[in-house]
């Protein structure tokens, strides 16, 4: 794709910022093949979703049971915690529920909050945190390269497959180009301070679209050029025996059991 001038920074961009979720490691979870952590982290999500909210102590098993793999794949707490953050916006609007739900009501230091909101908020923040920690265990322990192939290998249809991989490979190119038109506007004396600024910022906006279409037909042309047909070629098959697919869904088979536990209690 030597006709696009910025490919060689999207390289660069793909081994370096792109990979900040990452965390390298030899652990029993890295190598794990990437379909079948894909699967498990999807069926665990599954299983916590199925899971009635008033089963408490079920969500408590599944923190143990993340608990455990970030143990056995040598991720910190403090590195896991700091990435749940992204959870916030979803934190804020639990926090708001038992104030704006309604039905029955009961006092808590002074405040009148109700039942229902304090369990939709509860739902919200146990099954979101857990899904959210699994993602984040499944991201630190597979690179974004080997992602890609676990969805081809999962049958995900090629064209989303393709589409994710250009996200990846491009989306840091984009925003270098929007710091390089930051920087520009700023060396001018150019400074957002209000509403009135607006206009140049959607100018701005539309330029970096119309540089992203036209970095898009010049990719295009390079690859149709190379021989692309609407297919990229599987350069790497991956494969898992069947001890490598026991070991990664041990993690949904342990939380299906205490779901059923859950239930039947």
């Amino acid at each position: 794709m030597g006709a696009d001038g910025g490919t060689s920074r999207a390289s660069v961009a793909e081994r370096g910022g792109a990979h900040r979720l990452y965390r390298h490691g030899h652990s029993p979870v890295h190598g794990l093949p990437p379909h079948t952590k894909l699967a498990a982290a999807f069926l665990f999500v599954v299983v916590v979703v199925s899971t009635p909210r008033e089963a408490m102590w079920a969500f408590a098993g599944y923190a143990v049971l993340l608990a455990v793999v970030a143990y056995q794949a040598r991720v910190p707490a403090r590195f896991l915690l700091g990435r749940l953050l992204i959870e916030v916006p979803f934190v804020a609007f639990a926090v708001l529920m038992p104030f704006v739900a309604e039905g029955e009501r009961v006092h808590v230091l002074g405040l009148s909050l109700s039942v229902n909101g304090l369990w939709g908020a509860w739902n919200v923040l146990a099954k979101g945190t857990l899904g959210v920690a699994a993602s984040v265990l499944l991201a630190a322990t597979t690179e974004l390269r080997e992602l890609l192939l676990g969805l081809q290998r999962l049958k995900l249809p090629p064209l989303l497959v393709q589409i994710a991989s250009f996200m990846i490979r491009y989306g840091d190119v984009i925003t270098d180009e929007m710091r390089r038109m930051r920087i520009a506007r700023e060396s001018r004396g150019f400074e957002a301070k209000g509403v009135r600024h607006w206009g140049v910022l959607a100018k701005s906006a539309g330029a970096l679209f119309i540089r992203s279409y036209e970095r898009g037909e010049r990719v295009h042309l390079a690859m149709v050029s190379r021989g692309y047909a609407g297919s990229m070629p599987v350069i790497d098959e991956v494969t898992a025996s069947g001890a490598q697919w026991r070991h990664a869904l041990a993690l949904p088979c342990a939380a299906l059991v205490v779901c059923l536990l859950g239930w039947m209690l």
